[in-house]
């Protein structure tokens, strides 16, 4: 099967190499040049737990060009650039096209939906993977726990079953489930206690778990999310959102959030779409959000230190 993996960061990149090595045709479509260049010339790197792997069979591209004809397009951007990814691939949608986006946050849905429509798509959430980019054409990750899979409007399908296959086939653990869009909120709860947080405190999870105050401002970013979250509906697998995103943090005391990161790499964060998705939650249902308010105005003015006028 051709497939077309729109995004190629450290996780995108990741997803091309798995699915090229189980013999599928991979296009990778990234405005980073320098990461195109690399692969084309030399291959792509990927270091994890089973060893060091070199694929050269991937066909890199700033432009969408190359994934005419692909059955299965990945969107793997950032939340801030699927709308502009669906744009791109509107036009080489066809009737067995299916469309796979994962990101973190909210918003993901409705930037598909004002270019492409949703019965082409699956929403997908990735756990535990622990990646990062090196350089251009070298990815090093720490693990592949799971790859969640669900339909836009719900349910188990002949598709998402045959998705999910795809994916086991390729090597990743991935399970196909009948509410996405809880696991998409769960995963919320943790990064809204742990991005915005770790960001302007500029620590690890470790860290924050070590300063009371700072983790009382985590955990009340948390009680804010999961108020919202109940009011939208959501049916969470808990009770106790606080026991459930400790026990979390815990478990990935060593990492830090990936907002973080970019900010140590003077990159735009996906703020707007973790922390800063909440207050606007808040108030379309009444719930006051201060402290994600708070912090995610922190976290944009630490990035207009270093991104200025261009954000």
């Amino acid at each position: 099967m051709k497939i077309a993996v729109f995004g190629a960061g450290a996780m995108g990149s990741l997803y091309a190499a798995r699915f090229a090595m189980a013999g599928h045709s991979v296009v990778a479509v990234d405005p980073w040049e320098a990461h195109v260049f690399a692969i084309n010339a030399r291959g792509l790197r990927i270091h994890g737990p089973d060893g060091e792997h070199c694929i050269k069979s991937i066909h890199a591209s700033v432009s969408p060009n190359l994934a005419e004809a692909a059955k299965l397009f990945i969107i793997a951007t950032k939340a801030s650039a699927v709308g502009a990814a669906a744009k791109s691939i509107a036009s080489l949608i066809r009737a067995d096209t299916t469309v796979l986006t994962i990101q973190n946050g909210l918003g993901a849905r409705a930037s598909i939906a004002a270019h492409l429509p949703l019965e082409s798509t699956l929403l997908g959430v990735a756990d535990g993977f622990g990646a990062s980019m090196v350089k251009p054409g070298f990815v090093h990750h720490t693990a592949m726990k799971l790859i969640r899979l669900g339909e836009v409007a719900g349910g188990m399908t002949p598709r998402l079953k045959s998705m999910e296959q795809t994916w086991q086939l390729a090597g990743f653990n991935a399970e196909a489930f009948d509410d996405i869009h809880q696991l998409i909120w769960e995963k919320l709860l943790c990064n809204v206690t742990l991005s915005a947080p770790c960001t302007v405190y500029d620590c690890t999870v470790g860290e924050l778990l070590a300063n009371a105050d700072h983790w009382a401002n985590a955990l009340a970013c948390t009680q804010e999310a999961y108020e919202g979250g109940l009011a939208e509906k959501t049916r969470f697998s808990f009770d106790d959102p606080i026991d459930y995103v400790t026990k979390f943090a815990e478990l990935v005391a060593k990492a830090s959030p990936s907002m973080r990161l970019d900010h140590i790499a003077r990159r735009a964060s996906e703020i707007d779409f973790i922390n800063g998705a909440i207050p606007p939650l808040g108030k379309k249902h009444n719930i006051p959000t201060p402290m994600n308010a708070k912090l995610s105005a922190e976290v944009r003015l630490l990035e207009e230190t270093f991104l200025g006028d261009s954000i």
